[in-house]
């Protein structure tokens, strides 16, 4: 699906299946920065898919078109494109928009975003309350930043995000972060996990999956998932799988783009696991191959809360995970086996004996159903109504 600039539509959908709206509520309004194939975007396209079941008028409004998850749009979401180049640059057309529709509150998502979108309120003079999400362990991003740009970006989170009407951290872990880094007062971050479990995501491990390499018969596949991007450690992980593949007969698949195909695909022959390696990108449905993976792993330096871990619970795989802040250990609670992080020898210990007997997994997928989208949709409801 491709938008034009500044289009705005309203998502297909069974008139009939679509919930009654009162012609004089105000809207709900999410923005992004594109509907790439991250976490955060997934996250809140279930979100407003929520909202509007619960029969709430949704915008979802966009700096950029398009992306791996623009055919995932919910039914009767409206999707504005503001069809900027940069975030910056959007700024000006944000506050345009929201003084031109005047959304009862709006949620916003990654830290760029946020501090645009809390500047756009601001210079819309509208007093629309803005809530913003932070995703991810912020302290970590700043250690990580490589340009002038992003450290200034994260300078000004203290100041910005004092102007948020309400903080959401998706874990405790970030939460503790977020508050220490931004000097919040006390009160103002609060903790919604992910909406990840949805009815539709068992119809979507049912399917049949579209990798030959799982051919009935054939030997277990190590599943990882994520952006190519040293945060995952991907790189410990294809260390680990081959002192794990010169035993046992294996392959391993990682789901994802990023900058760091280059350097795995150089890794990966070096190890000599060329035949044994497959990074086919992103994938539609990555439920189908959670399913039959003879283990799913989870090998981050750091996180915020990890989608792909409760998904992979939901749709029982076995996962074995680093013990990074933050996330694994809210989301695991004592059920599956955490390493720590960059421990080759430890991550390989724990994966080999789950290839070799796979445990059983319906406590992870009674776990992961507690992540539902009905009740992190309910919970931001009630938060946005009341800001």
């Amino acid at each position: 699906m491709s938008f034009p600039a500044a289009l705005e539509y309203l998502a297909p959908a069974d008139a009939a299946a679509m919930p009654v709206r009162r012609a004089e509520a105000r809207s709900i309004a999410i923005v992004l920065h594109d509907l790439r194939g991250g976490g955060a975007e997934r996250a809140c396209l279930r979100l407003a898919g929520g909202m509007a079941a619960g029969g709430r008028l949704v915008d979802l409004v966009l700096v950029q078109e398009g992306g791996a998850y623009a055919a995932q749009i919910p039914a009767g979401v409206r999707v504005t494109v503001l069809g900027s180049r940069r975030v910056s640059r959007a700024i000006p057309s944000l506050a345009r928009w929201l003084r031109r529709n005047r959304p009862g509150a709006v949620l916003s998502a990654l830290t760029h975003m946020n501090v645009a979108t809390l500047a756009a309120a601001a210079l819309s003079g509208t007093g629309v309350p803005v809530v913003v999400s932070e995703r991810n362990q912020i302290s970590a991003k700043v250690k990580n930043a490589r340009t002038l740009w992003q450290r200034a970006l994260y300078q000004a989170v203290p100041l910005a995000y004092r102007r948020a009407r309400r903080v959401v951290a998706v874990s405790a872990g970030v939460a503790d972060d977020l508050a220490q880094f931004g000097a919040l007062p006390p009160g103002q971050v609060q903790v919604i996990h992910n909406p990840v479990f949805s009815t539709d995501l068992d119809s979507l491990a049912a399917r049949a999956p579209d990798h030959a390499w799982f051919a009935p018969g054939g030997p277990p596949i190590v599943l990882a998932a994520g952006r190519l991007h040293r945060q995952k450690g991907f790189d410990t992980l294809l260390r680990a799988f081959a002192q794990v593949r010169a035993e046992t007969d294996c392959r391993l698949i990682i789901l994802g783009e990023g900058e760091e195909r280059s350097a795995l695909e150089t890794q990966a022959e070096a190890l000599g696991l060329r035949y044994d390696i497959d990074l086919p990108g992103f994938h539609p449905n990555p439920f189908a191959l959670m399913a039959r993976a003879g283990a799913f792993v989870l090998s981050s330096r750091w996180e915020g809360f990890p989608n792909a871990l409760v998904e992979a619970m939901a749709c029982g795989a076995p996962v074995v995970a680093t013990d990074c802040p933050s996330g694994p250990r809210e989301i695991a609670q004592g059920l599956a086996p955490l390493v720590p992080v960059d421990d080759v020898r430890a991550l390989a210990g724990a994966l080999a004996p789950t290839l070799r007997r796979r445990p059983d997994t319906a406590a992870l997928r009674a776990r992961a159903r507690s992540f539902s989208v009905e009740a992190a949709a309910g919970r931001y409801l009630q938060l946005l109504e009341q800001a």
